[in-house]
């Protein structure tokens, strides 16, 4: 349950029989909100008032334990839309991370998809998959996170696919396709699982990148442009800013969620196709002496 007094301060709380919530501003019974209807108004001793909702997924991931930084509300939104994630899809990420990220994937692709992440770390997938099992009430059974370094083979393993097409089995992998319909990777080096990822998405497939800084965000486009399995890459970041309203006073906030990430999206071709050049002429000094792009005039 999700707490806001009338300074717009959060608190997130589990509603326990006979327990009480404490601030500076007094006591709350949780009995007093057991049974209630949602956006019930409660009042502490203090005489301070709370409206009382189930958090927002978008809440809960600011509010969750960390472990590495949060894929932002607004990015995971952009990471949603653009990188058209359905329900049903079969999705390959890393790094799972704190399990923000996980949350929004696993509801949008719900339990006729598959999520698999991917997480380095023992103790960030240890709160990741708390995170994922406090949202959801359980750990989704669509879901399957594995410690280690992303890897394709692993990956498609994991959901039970093969390469060996004669294994007379219906998760047969064609020699050279795919089974993931998208992939999103949010870790430092993602050119190095370019090839990876093109390994395990089938043609027309998407792959993601979320990156903090403009050496990756360079790295990763040019990367994904000379594997030669991805059409041309598209990259922005997006910007927050809330407004102030209140009768005639209409005014941008004075705070913003400004840079958090920069985001990169590709689509897979098929096998054996040449990505069309390029028709837009590069900016002078783009590219090093003697290594600028051919024109495609």
């Amino acid at each position: 349950m999700q707490l806001t007094d009338p300074k717009g301060r959060m608190h997130q709380i589990v509603l326990q029989p006979g327990a009480a919530f404490h601030t500076h501003r007094g006591a709350l019974g949780h009995d007093d909100l057991i049974g209630a209807p949602e956006g019930s108004v409660v009042t502490a001793t203090s005489g301070t008032q709370y409206v009382a909702l189930r958090p927002l997924l978008a809440d809960f991931t600011l509010a969750m334990k960390r472990g590495a930084t949060i894929v932002y509300p607004k990015d995971a939104a952009q990471i949603l839309v653009y990188a058209d994630v359905f329900p049903g899809a079969r999705v390959l990420e890393a790094g799972a991370g704190s399990g923000a990220l996980s949350c929004w994937l696993l509801r949008a692709i719900g339990p006729d998809g598959t999520l698999v992440s991917f997480e380095a770390r023992a103790d960030f997938a240890e709160i990741a998959r708390t995170n994922v099992r406090k949202y959801f009430g359980e750990v989704p059974p669509w879901w399957r996170l594995v410690t280690g370094e992303l890897s394709a083979e692993v990956a498609l393993e994991t959901v039970g696919v093969t390469d060996r097409a004669d294994t007379g089995t219906e998760d047969v992998l064609p020699p050279a396709g795919g089974w993931f319909d998208r992939v999103i990777l949010d870790m430092v080096d993602p050119w190095e699982n370019v090839a990876g990822a093109a390994r395990a998405l089938i043609p027309g497939g998407l792959i993601c990148c979320y990156v903090a800084t403009t050496t990756q965000l360079s790295r990763i486009v040019e990367e994904l442009r000379e594997h030669g399995s991805f059409y041309e890459p598209a990259a922005w970041e997006t910007l927050y800013r809330g407004w102030h309203v209140d009768g005639l006073a209409v005014r941008p906030d004075h705070r913003m969620i400004g840079h958090t990430g920069f985001l990169v999206t590709a689509r897979r071709l098929a096998d054996g196709v040449t990505p069309p050049p390029r028709r837009r002429r590069p900016a002078k000094g783009a590219h090093p002496e003697g290594d600028a792009e051919p024109s495609a005039e």
